[in-house]
């Protein structure tokens, strides 16, 4: 009989020792078991992704990354917008807004709008338009909403509901409480003098689909639209475009003060907007950030099927990372928070697109003008950063040219 490695008895262990013990042996085990999946000439493919990832990888060299690509910024940034639309390609065609107001509520110190307005010749979309009281034009935030696997709600998420069934009123408190804090953030904004509009995205509430709800009908939807010609990701930043053309004719509105934000996927949208259109003067984005290499690895999030094609641009990772993108933006003011216990977005790859970003902006003398931080928070929009949103608006929105 072999002899027992040091530190072990012949009796019969207990059983938590025995747990640790196959704990142990699994510990080890696992490098050689994925390095054997890895090269295993039978499979191409392991965990959804091909054996040669890491190759493919090396492929996206970015070469439309500024300052790396060469050209005086000014140039960079019309060809890279230009880049970015032509892979966003084709833009819905646009018609008069023709903004019809359903249903108010007046609310303390603002009033609610329950509205719907043309974003495209294919599209009506229903809306929450906040105004608050007192003498106009006021600054604006064009609100973006989540994605969170929550279908059944989308613009709100960001605004309090009225005139709705009991069942969207209960999705809505508890996903302002899952989320948010508790906080409704265009009733929060409303109440310190910005106009606030949300809408739905395609596939959220009112715009979602007749059959009901059903998670696989994301991949089905991408699917359809690109035979289509199309790409869904497109449409949805078509339509907040759109959205931020919208605000602009409005009266009670600043039209040179337009800032937007969103939380997750609704960060996401909120860079990308900032960097498609100048009628955005600055944007805030929370919880969503990192590079392709930190959020395409095996098993993350971005590689789980139908959600991802929400933010995804064919195309457009052979010429930009998504830092890259974002910066876009720059010199406009930008604020990126990102939680360090986010499983959703690995903090190296968040760390590395913060540093692209700021080289970006520091480079063009506007460092002041970029936030980009951690916090000891997880996929989660809080307070605190709520409050700092706001600041970072009160500075850059309601008291820019004043």
């Amino acid at each position: 009989m072999p002899a027992l490695p040091a530190g072990y008895s012949s009796a019969r262990p207990d059983p938590m020792r025995r747990m640790l013990l196959l704990l142990a042996l699994l510990h080890a085990a696992l490098p050689a078991y994925l390095a054997a999946q890895t090269n295993d000439t039978r499979h191409e493919l392991v965990r959804d992704m091909p054996t040669y990832y890491d190759q493919l990888l090396t492929r996206l060299t970015y070469p439309l990354a500024w300052p790396d690509c060469g050209m005086r910024f000014g140039r960079w940034r019309r060809e890279a917008r230009n880049e970015l639309m032509r892979c966003l390609q084709p833009i819905p065609p646009r018609t008069d807004f023709r903004p019809e107001v359903v249903a108010t509520e007046r609310r303390d110190g603002y009033e609610a709008r329950r509205l719907t307005f043309q974003v495209s010749a294919w599209a009506r979309i229903p809306a929450y338009l906040l105004v608050p009281d007192g003498e106009g034009p006021h600054p604006a935030v064009l609100l973006l909403h989540d994605h969170g696997a929550k279908f059944s709600i989308g613009k709100e998420k960001m605004v309090r509901p009225f005139g709705v069934d009991d069942s969207i009123r209960t999705d809505a408190e508890e996903w302002s409480r899952k989320c948010y804090d508790g906080l409704f953030v265009g009733d929060e904004l409303a109440r310190r003098g910005y106009v606030v509009l949300a809408a739905d995205a395609l596939f959220w509430g009112e715009r979602g689909r007749k059959e009901g709800i059903r998670y696989d009908s994301q991949q089905a939807l991408a699917a359809n639209l690109m035979q289509l010609g199309l790409t869904w990701s497109a449409l949805i930043t078509a339509d907040d475009m759109a959205c931020a053309d919208f605000l602009a004719t409005l009266p009670e509105v600043d039209s040179r003060r337009i800032g937007c934000f969103g939380f997750s996927m609704g960060a996401y949208r909120s860079w990308m907007l900032a960097a498609a259109t100048d009628r955005i003067r600055c944007a805030a984005s929370l919880c969503w950030m990192g590079t392709t290499e930190a959020l395409t690895r095996p098993g993350g999030n971005q590689g789980k099927g139908g959600s991802a094609y929400a933010m995804l641009v064919p195309g457009l990772r052979n010429a930009m990372d998504y830092p890259h993108v974002a910066s876009i933006a720059c010199p406009k003011p930008m604020l990126f928070f990102n939680g360090r216990r986010d499983k959703l977005f690995p903090v190296d790859g968040v760390e590395t697109s913060y540093r692209i970003l700021r080289e970006v902006w520091e480079k063009r003398k506007a460092g002041d003008r970029l936030v980009a931080r951690l916090w000891e928070e997880k996929h989660f929009c809080s307070r605190a950063m709520l409050e700092e949103v706001e600041a970072f608006f009160r500075t850059y929105l309601k008291h820019a040219g004043q």
